[in-house]
C-alpha cells in the first residue's frame, strides 16, 4: 500500500493585517511528471510569479488526492498569538482532509501537533525540497492574496494610504508611516503590529 504523505506550509504569517492562511497537500505518486507534461512549476511560492502561481494551484487542486486550505483572522491572531493562530489553522488543515495521512512535513522548524497518531518533521525551506509543501505553499499564497486583493477592493479609499495593494499588508515603510499618521484599521493585528514597533525603533 502506497504511503500516503502530507506537506503543509503557511502564507501571511508577517504581515500586519488580517488573516494568515495555512495549506495541505497530498500529491499523486506520478504528480511530477504530470507537471513536465503540462510544464507546471512547482516550487516555493515566493519565487513564482503571479501568473505561474495561479496556473500551478488550478493545476494542484485538480490533481493532488486531496487538499485543504484554512485561516486564522485577526481577531484570532490578537487573541492567541501569531504562532498558536499558524498552528490551530494548520490543525484545522488536517482535520479538514477527506484522507488519512501516513507521514506529515511541515515548512519551518515548529508545530504544535493535535495528532498523536501522525508522524511529522518540521523542515527548513522544505518549499524548496518538498512537492508536497511546495503545493502547500502555492495553495496558502494564492488563497491569501485573493482575499487580501478582494479585502482591498472592499476598502480602497481606507487601504491605498497603507499601501496594501502593492504590500499585502506587510510592513513596508509606507504601511508603517501610515500607521504612525493614521492609526490602525479595523483589519490591523494591533497586537503583532504593536510588537513590530517596538522591532522597528529598536533600528
Amino acid at each position: 500500500m502506497t504511503k500516503l504523505i502530507a506537506g503543509m506550509d503557511e502564507a501571511g504569517r508577517g504581515s500586519l493585517i488580517s488573516r494568515v492562511y495555512t495549506g495541505i497537500v497530498i500529491l499523486p505518486d506520478n504528480f511530477l511528471d504530470l507537471c513536465k507534461e503540462e510544464n507546471i512549476i512547482i516550487r516555493d511560492s515566493k519565487k513564482m510569479t503571479k501568473l505561474q502561481r495561479e496556473k500551478s494551484r488550478r493545476f494542484i487542486e485538480q490533481n493532488a488526492i486531496d487538499y485543504n486550505v484554512q485561516y486564522s483572522d485577526h481577531q484570532e491572531i490578537d487573541k492567541v498569538g501569531i504562532l498558536k493562530a499558524t498552528m490551530n489553522a494548520m490543525n484545522r488543515c488536517i482535520r479538514n482532509l477527506h484522507t488519512e495521512i501516513d507521514q506529515l512535513y511541515i515548512d519551518g522548524d515548529y508545530f504544535e501537533t493535535e495528532y498523536n497518531d501522525i508522524p511529522y518533521e518540521c523542515i527548513i525551506r522544505g518549499d524548496n525540497i518538498i512537492p508536497e509543501i511546495a503545493c502547500a505553499s502555492i495553495l496558502a499564497k494564492t488563497y491569501r492574496d485573493e482575499y487580501i486583493m478582494n479585502l482591498y477592493k472592499e476598502n480602497e479609499e481606507e487601504f491605498e494610504k497603507y499601501g496594501i495593494g502593492k504590500n499585502m499588508g506587510y510592513g513596508t515603510k509606507i504601511h508603517m508611516d501610515a500607521i504612525k499618521r493614521y492609526g490602525f484599521t479595523d483589519f490591523h493585528r494591533k497586537s503583532f503590529c504593536k510588537k513590530s514597533f517596538s522591532y522597528f525603533k529598536s533600528y
